[in-house]
């Protein structure tokens, strides 16, 4: 799984305003008609991603559930909350 956030050099808890200024200065630095490092291409289209995930309330939201889903944000917190969750279904 892509990680958006570090895509951006942001932390999970950035807001849109951040989010924004993020991708505008990474898609400055990396946009292939600027920058002609072979690998320019490649990262200027994960920072476009990253963005148009991260930008859209909706498409945020899932990626953010699927990231917890996937011990990405805090592993610790994330499995204990699954195994509580679990024990009250099962107790």
């Amino acid at each position: 799984m892509t990680d958006h956030y570090s895509a951006l050099g942001l932390r999970s808890d950035a807001h849109t305003a951040d989010i924004k200024k993020a991708f505008r200065q990474l898609a400055s630095l990396y946009h292939p008609d600027r920058n002609t490092d072979p690998d320019a291409p490649a990262r200027f289209r994960q920072v476009q991603e990253a963005y148009n995930v991260l930008a859209d309330t909706d498409k945020r939201q899932a990626y953010d559930d699927n990231r917890r889903r996937n011990l990405l944000d805090a592993p610790l917190v994330t499995a204990g909350e699954i195994w509580n969750h679990y024990l009250d279904k099962v107790l």
